[in-house]
C-alpha cells in the first residue's frame, strides 16, 4: 500500500460539483492497493498515519500526530500511485489492486482509522474527483508498506 499524506489546514473533495468529503485542519491521504497486499500492510498504513508526527508543538517541532491535535483525515482513493512510469511514456497500472480488492482495503483503512477515534471523510471510490486543499507548510510525505514490510 502506498499513501500520500499532506497536512492540511483545509481539503475537501468534489464529485459532479458536489462536495462529498470535507476537513479542516488535519491530513488528506491519497491512498493507493497494491496487488497482493496484506492485513500487515494496512495495519502499516493505518498506525503510521494516525501516529506520524508531522504537526507543530509549542515549540515549532514536528511532534505532535492527527490524534494529539484533534484533526481529521481525507482519504482519496488513487490507484495511479501504483503507475510504473520507467519504460515508455505511458504508466503502467499492472501492480494495482483490481477494483474489488482495493475498495475492500480502502474501506478497511478507513473503518480502522475511525476505530481509533479519528473523523475521516472520503471521496467516492472510482469516481473522477476534484481535490481540492491548502497545503500546511507545505508537508507531504509518502508512506509504502513495500519498503519495510
Amino acid at each position: 500500500m502506498r499513501g500520500v499524506v499532506q497536512r492540511v489546514l483545509e481539503a475537501h473533495v468534489e464529485v459532479d460539483g458536489q462536495i462529498v468529503g470535507q476537513i479542516e485542519q488535519g491530513l488528506i491521504v491519497l491512498l493507493g492497493v497494491a496487488e497482493g497486499d496484506t492485513q500487515a500492510d494496512l495495519k502499516y498504513l493505518v498506525e503510521k498515519t494516525i501516529h506520524l508526527r508531522i504537526f507543530e508543538d509549542d515549540e515549532g517541532k514536528m511532534n505532535r500526530s492527527v490524534l494529539d491535535v484533534g484533526g481529521s483525515i481525507l482519504a482519496i482513493s488513487q490507484f495511479t500511485l501504483l503507475g510504473d512510469a520507467r519504460k515508455g511514456r505511458r504508466p503502467s497500472f499492472i501492480t494495482a489492486a483490481r477494483p474489488e480488492e482495493a475498495t475492500e482495503m480502502y474501506q478497511a483503512y478507513v473503518r480502522q482509522i475511525r476505530e481509533q477515534g479519528v473523523t475521516v471523510e472520503t471521496g467516492i471510490f472510482q469516481a473522477d474527483m476534484k481535490v481540492h486543499l491548502v497545503n500546511d507548510g507545505p508537508v507531504t510525505l509518502l508512506l509504502d508498506s513495500s519498503k519495510i514490510l
